[in-house]
């Protein structure tokens, strides 16, 4: 009966769970939305101004006055600002997708990139990205090194945590590097090839100090 009583309580919560994240998404998503048509509201209000930049100025300080006092901050200046942002990157309602949240969204907004604003939302959904976790790739520049890189399976594993940054060739992705150390863009390289690098790049560098002993 234990392991009955058990069981049954651990299906139950897992449908609890289930339901609440869906609710959670379902409102988030809802939110998204909001913002977006208040976005769209803003951006064809603005093209209607003689003096686009400094009427989208008085109109979003405004929009602020009247709107914040009786919503809350979430319509404050800053907030406005980031949901006309928000609508500019994306202007089509169906291209917002309800597997994202707001956050990950306003982190989306800020790419002006439309191909690298593509591949962060596909590899989101795919592999389920928390916001935090969206945000650390993006920090982690994991676009310009898939295509710095020529071993662009590796760069993706490692950002799944499919694969552990156990090895220098895997760290070794960004060609500025690659060019300090005077070595040409190779899929990979041995540890023992980049200490000697290290050392005779240091070596030619303190070579040029004067000795003033």
């Amino acid at each position: 009966m234990e392991l009955i009583n058990t069981t049954l309580i651990s299906q139950i919560k897992a449908v609890i769970f289930a339901s609440q994240e869906r609710a959670i998404r379902a409102v988030d998503h809802e939110r998204t939305m909001m913002y977006w048509h208040i976005g769209k509201y803003i951006f064809e209000e603005e093209q209607q101004g003689k003096d686009r930049a400094e009427y989208g100025k008085y109109l979003l300080k405004y929009l602020s006055q009247q709107l914040e006092p009786e919503f809350g901050s979430g319509f404050g200046l800053r907030q406005l600002e980031i949901i006309r942002q928000f609508y500019r990157a994306f202007p089509i309602a169906n291209a917002v997708r309800s597997q994202l949240n707001w956050t990950q969204y306003r982190l989306l907004s800020r790419i002006d990139d439309t191909d690298k604003r593509e591949f962060y939302i596909a590899e989101s959904i795919k592999n389920h990205w928390t916001s935090r976790q969206m945000e650390r790739q993006i920090n982690s520049l994991l676009y310009e090194r898939l295509l710095m890189s020529n071993d662009k399976e590796s760069v993706l594993a490692v950002a799944r945590g499919e694969k552990q940054v156990s090895e220098v060739k895997e760290i070794v992705k960004d060609p500025m590097f690659l060019e300090f150390l005077s070595l040409k863009r190779e899929s990979s390289y041995y540890e023992k090839d980049l200490e000697q690098a290290i050392i005779t790049h240091l070596q030619d560098f303190l070579d040029t100090i004067p000795n003033f002993v």
